[in-house]
């Protein structure tokens, strides 16, 4: 049974977490299930450099290094430190959702996939992490199956250079229309699944979300007649037309160094400032709601100081006094 693009790019992400070494580009064909289908060298060539500009896409940390000590061959591997969610706090009822989850999107075929992969890793002779590895078999189904159900019909027609037909709609509450397009990519922003490519009907680029595509995504035309073009870059189409989507302002505020870690994924840092006795870093954070940001805020308690706005510090201290049972008659 042929391996769907989908499986070959977690399989291609469990091998190159689950050692620290510089991996040849050989020895991946030989160890990640899914390469062995390409017929020649030059058909593997291909299809492996698709795969890692599609991991950068993503937003893996896909790093290029030599191999060998004595050789000059290249390897490659995945930065684990920047590939590694940071710490997250969740409330009951989040963790409770995400356990369910979980349980829904666990698939006994993709944990033996990435058991296999480690194997052949190791019939290699390359030095498996075996907390890595043990990790990988729960957690990356999990994180793979848990995209939008559009996401595999559209890697499988990126990667056959094919143009998709599918419904879609640009709000919750909008009718579905179909679309026709050339599909160039996949790439996440805040948490989100964007296409990108080439509206035939209105002939210019466009970037959708897949949440709002419809399932039955099909394929047609001949394989490679569908090509990004040359030095376009997918994250920066995204960044430009959905990056602003939405917000209402700007905060300005002041983290402890090592702390605050979703302010930090949100923000962008400006500058360095020093909250308490400890010292701290300047994030400029987009706002879409003025409400729940000074709920998570408000959440890292003395690890967060916010800078500006003045209203919205004023917010974040009387969430804070009414937890710590502080009243007015009390200052």
């Amino acid at each position: 049974m042929a391996i769907s693009k989908l499986e070959r790019l977690m399989n291609l992400v469990i091998c190159l977490l689950s050692t620290r070494q510089f991996l040849t580009a050989e020895k991946i064909r030989r160890s990640v299930a899914g390469y062995d289908e390409s017929g020649s060298d030059e058909a593997f060539s291909r299809m492996f450099e698709r795969d890692k500009n599609e991991l950068r896409d993503l937003g893996v940390p896909l790093e290029t290094g030599q191999a060998s000590r004595y050789g000059t061959v290249e390897g490659y591997r995945i930065n684990r430190d920047a590939y590694e969610l940071p710490e997250i706090d969740l409330t009951s009822e989040e963790a409770a959702a995400v356990a369910i989850a979980v349980q829904l999107l666990e698939s006994p075929e993709l944990t033996s996939a990435a058991q296999g992969a480690v194997l052949k890793l190791r019939a290699a002779g390359v030095v498996v992490d075996q907390d890595t590895a043990s990790a990988l078999f729960t957690a990356l189904p999990a994180r793979v199956r848990g995209s939008e159900p559009a996401l595999e019909k559209l890697l499988a027609a990126i990667d056959a250079g094919r143009a998709v037909r599918f419904e879609h709609r640009s709000a919750r509450n909008e009718p579905f229309t179909t679309r026709t397009v050339h599909p160039w990519g996949v790439v996440t922003h805040d948490g989100r699944w964007y296409l990108v490519g080439y509206d035939v009907d209105r002939r210019d680029t466009r970037t959708f979300r897949l949440s709002r595509i419809g399932d039955d995504v099909t394929a047609f035309g001949p394989e490679n007649a569908v090509h990004k073009q040359p030095g376009t870059d997918l994250r920066d189409i995204v960044n430009r037309t959905v990056g602003t989507a939405g917000v209402a302002g700007t905060a300005t505020v002041a983290v402890r160094d090592g702390r605050a870690q979703e302010l930090r994924r949100l923000g962008r840092p400006v500058g360095s400032h020093p909250v308490g006795d400890r010292a701290g870093v300047v994030l400029e954070v987009p706002v879409r709601s003025w409400d729940w940001i000074a709920r998570l805020i408000a959440g890292y308690g003395e690890d967060a100081l916010v800078l500006e706005p003045a209203e919205l510090r004023e917010d974040v201290m009387g969430r804070l006094r009414a937890a710590a049972g502080i009243t007015e008659a009390d200052r």
